[in-house]
């Protein structure tokens, strides 16, 4: 394969023998180093031409300097400050100048006429709000856009000039001034011989630079264009059949390299994938059936998907040229910068900055950032992060103090303990803080990998530079302001790599492959959408407008990636072009229309859809054999006691048994900012129990309810405070669970009132919080088993004795009536047989003759009273009696389920569609 770089030094080589005077202009850096390398292959000795891209040699002209956006953001604001009388407040004005400064480019890029383009929009403005009658309603919002579009020429004119005296400026003003100083740069090197290579999209400045060049006769435009797109209608051919007919150069002259390679015969395959990981793990596949991948590109269409591809690429790559950027978003050390940011944003946000308190979630994530959480490793077993996030959970501490940060740093060396309470500091100013950040790197740098220090060293560049900036300046006033800009920086920003271009696979954005040439192309994410991208443009230039002055719109920029596409596929040879068939992401899973078009100029390509192998695997569900030692642990519980909602645990789902019983894991300690429903229903019970106490054995008179009403909300009050350690119920959603908490009880006391007030009931308060416990044998297991628990009330109403049980959720009368105890395991019976095994622990205790009743308060159901236990299956006669052949057969079915629990054949099985 001859390449469009080595036809043209060929060419070059022809007429031209010395190059000591020779400039070549390049669209990028990269085509550079291709034809340095190709050039030193064609000649033996000599002068090497001096090899630049277009953006050097606009600087060299215009005798400007470019400078990068935050700069000019700055200058920009400079200037914007001395022509209004009231500015608006820097956030503010970045969130819009980022645009202002774009379009100012484009319009300068462009040598549009300023003061016409921008009195037209003005006038189409001042349209809008004209009406014949004089009754256009004017808002604030649309007096101050009015105002803004009127001024826009005041901020352009006045920048532009600023700008100018300082010999610095965005690429718009180094191009506008180039035009003004081409005839003096040309007279001035009239010696030097230049050579425009590989040009397609000009803006209307470069269009003049380069056919003044032309025209002078020291130069020469060497165009990549194949001749089925130049001589039909193709758009790839758009720009430059316009030079054609426009340029007064092209009037007289051919244009030179127009070729025929496309309609050579090629192999091509266009491949559906759905997803955008299928596209990417096939472009593996394709690469490791290549023999080598020195003349192989792998192009991103969507440069996001990088991350990605560098984790697919086959073993076999073991040399990969990387010519695109990894967005500063996606690195590591972003999240890290963000968590300090969270702290102070945090912290002024819950009102905690006079005290200088950290929420705690904030602590925890940056203590457990990958590279600080290296530093705060104490020994092999211990991290200093794990200990702070572990004890701040048991302590239940919503905030943490620097003092408490200090006393957990202290085993850690000083140098870094130092660096890390710095970053605890209280905010000072925003240059104190940019220093924390920068000193935080330093400290960072010296434990870091070489990938690591990449991402660091880019940070700290950037840290130093806003330091610098702000020194100079002082705009950013508050922490919020310099966040905000922070995350503008970095939405536009990216690392760039460093690689060796010229040697294994090359992978790169559309863009990057100008002037290049590859045999083998794999190009993904060639959707619509992508290639070419969508038409949303930012922009205060609106499209007719834009039409109007001779602006480019998605038309041009569909043309620049249509001829970006076709001229990758001119000369290679092996061509993949895939695409995302599915419906979720950019794209909405239609192929690209370049593709469509390419299907219509050629009859050699092959289709194929293609999805991942999906390799099912029968389910399996977790098994746990009964070893000895498990056995052992059964025999332990058994004399300890079995409780009922440990049985209830175990029937619906027998592995969460294991773990918590057998294993004795429990849940993962985190830290209660809001009340936890089982807290609430803690508070409940003990506050109940405490207002009953004093009333054991005694019975109950409407007054000793009415002097337990004016207790309640300094007992509710009392256990929150007991049981939600550190935490706060005066407000928000904690005020409502405290109040719901306190209204449960003063709703309870209130349906006792009711119950009392009717002479004929006598309630009489045996027990509260009362311990009961059952030894029972089970035919088969040759020790006994003890069950036990603690029933929430026991008392006698009327000379029947009631088992009660509290519970703050929902129960249902349904819940707890039982026909058939065949039924009894089904998730629906769980608090009957709770409620069941504390009568059956009672009656078997108790020298009882008569029947009791057992049941439930649901605080969340208090209308319906005390639920009992209903065993008829006619709803109209109840039947609640608990008799001892009742007892009996419900024993029946809980030894059945002990005997099934102690068989030493049968596993542990989990369960299956938990309703939770």
């Amino acid at each position: 394969m001859q390449s469009f770089i080595s036809e043209t030094l060929d060419t070059i080589l022809q007429n031209t023998k010395s190059f000591e005077n020779v400039v070549f202009i390049l669209p990028s850096q990269r085509a550079g180093v291709f034809v340095k390398e190709t050039f030193k292959k064609k000649i033996s000795a000599g002068f090497l031409p001096e090899i630049i891209n277009v953006g050097n040699f606009v600087e060299e002209v215009s005798e400007m300097k470019k400078i990068d956006a935050v700069q000019l953001l700055f200058h920009f604001y400079t200037i914007y400050k001395e022509q209004e009388e009231n500015p608006d407040s820097f956030d503010v004005f970045s969130s819009w100048a980022f645009t202002v400064l774009q379009d100012f480019n484009e319009i300068d890029q462009h040598l549009i006429n300023t003061r016409e383009i921008f009195v037209y929009l003005r006038d189409i403005h001042r349209l809008r709000k004209w009406s014949v009658k004089g009754e256009f309603k004017e808002t604030e919002l649309m007096k101050d856009h009015f105002s803004f579009m009127e001024k826009l020429n005041k901020y352009y004119d006045a920048f532009y000039q600023f700008l100018v005296e300082n010999n610095i400026g965005y690429q718009g003003v180094l191009y506008r001034e180039s035009t003004k100083k081409v005839a003096d740069f040309i007279h001035r090197n009239q010696q030097k011989k230049y050579f425009f290579i590989g040009f397609n999209a000009l803006n209307a400045a470069e269009e003049l630079l380069f056919e003044q060049f032309l025209l002078n006769g020291n130069a020469e435009a060497y165009w990549d264009i194949d001749k089925t797109f130049f001589e039909s209608q193709h758009q790839a051919g758009s720009f430059l059949r316009k030079y054609k007919t426009r340029w007064k150069y092209y009037q007289q002259h051919p244009i030179q390299t127009i070729k025929d390679y496309f309609s050579e015969s090629k192999h091509i395959e266009v491949i559906g994938a759905s997803k955008n990981i299928t596209q990417i793990k096939y472009a593996g596949e394709i690469l490791e059936k290549l023999p080598n991948y020195n003349n192989t590109a792998l192009v991103l269409a969507d440069e996001t998907l990088l991350p990605i591809t560098l984790n697919s690429l086959p073993s076999s790559v073991d040399a990969i040229n990387i010519t695109m950027g990894y967005p500063l978003k996606d690195i590591p050390t972003t999240s890290l910068i963000f968590a300090i940011f969270q702290l102070f944003l945090n912290q002024e946000k819950l009102e905690k900055k006079e005290e200088n308190l950290f929420y705690h979630k904030d602590v925890v994530r940056l203590v457990k950032d990958a590279t600080i959480y290296r530093l705060l490793q104490k020994d092999e077993q211990t991290n200093i992060a794990d200990v702070l996030s572990e004890t701040v959970a048991k302590e239940n501490n919503t905030f943490i103090n620097q003092e408490e940060i200090i006393t957990f740093l202290s085993p850690v060396s000083k140098e870094i303990k130092e660096r890390i309470v710095t970053i605890f500091n209280s905010f000072v100013s925003i240059s104190e803080f940019l220093n924390r950040i920068i000193e935080l790197i330093n400290l960072l740098k010296d434990e870091a990998n070489e990938l690591e220090k990449e991402y660091l060293f880019r940070f700290y560049t950037a840290f130093t530079q806003l330091q610098n900036l702000h020194n100079e300046f002082g705009y950013v006033q508050d922490l919020k302001t310099l966040h905000q800009f922070f995350r503008q920086l970095i939405q536009s920003e990216s690392l760039s790599f460093q690689g060796e271009p010229l040697q294994g696979l090359q992978l790169m954005g559309v863009l990057e492959t100008r002037v290049l040439d590859f045999e083998n192309v794999i190009i993904t994410s060639v959707n619509e959408g992508v290639l070419p991208g969508n038409h949303q443009q930012n922009t205060f230039i609106p499209f007719d407008v834009k039409i109007e002055f001779g602006l480019p719109t998605y038309r041009e920029k569909d043309a620049l990636f249509s001829y970006h596409f076709f001229r990758l596929l001119q000369r290679a040879k092996n061509i993949y072009i895939l695409y995302n068939t599915e419906h979720d992401v950019f794209g909405s899973g239609e192929k690209s229309r370049f593709v469509t078009q390419l299907e219509m100029m050629r009859d050699d390509i092959t289709e194929k859809i293609i999805s991942p192998k999906v390799v099912t695997s029968p389910i399996q569900l977790k098994e746990i054999q009964k070893d000895e030692k498990v056995l052992e642990r059964l025999r332990e519980i058994a004399q300890k006691g079995i409780s009922p909602s440990a049985l209830t645990n175990y029937l619906y789902n027998p592995i969460a048994f294991y773990k918590q019983k057998i294993l004795k894991i429990n849940e993962l300690e985190d830290v209660e900012e809001t009340v936890a429903a089982n807290t609430m229903g803690t508070v409940v019970h003990d506050t109940l129990e405490e207002l009953y106490k004093p009333f054991i054995g005694k019975f109950l008179q409407v007054h000793d309810v009415e002097r337990m009403q004016q207790k309640t909300k300094k007992l509710i009050t009392f256990y929150f405070s007991k049981h939600f350690k550190n935490g706060d119920v005066t407000t928000g959603k904690n005020r409502l669970i405290f109040e719901v908490a306190n209204r449960f009880v003063e709703n309870f006391l209130l349906k006792e009132k009711q119950l009392l007030k009717d002479e004929n009931n006598q309630l009489k308060i045996i027990a509260t919080e009362q311990e009961l416990s059952s030894e029972i044998k089970v035919e088969g297991i040759d020790f006994p088993i003890k069950i036990k628990g603690i029933v929430d009330r026991i008392d006698e109403l009327n000379g029947v004795t009631r088992i009660i049980d509290y519970k703050t959720g929902m129960v249902d009368s349904t819940n707890l009536k039982v026909i058939d105890f065949e039924v009894i395991r089904d998730l629906k019976y769980h608090k009957a047989i709770q409620v069941l095994l504390y009568a059956y622990m009672y009656n078997s205790t108790h020298d009882n003759t008569q029947d009791i009743q057992a049941g439930i308060y649901s605080f969340k159901n208090l209308k319906n009273g005390f639920l009992q236990m209903n065993f008829s299956s006619n709803y109209r006669k109840p039947d609640n009696a608990i008799t001892e052949e009742r007892l009996e057969e419900f024993m029946i079915e809980i030894k059945a389920i002990l005997t099934e629990l102690y068989n030493p054949e049968l596993s542990f099985v989990e369960a299956t569609d938990l309703p939770y």
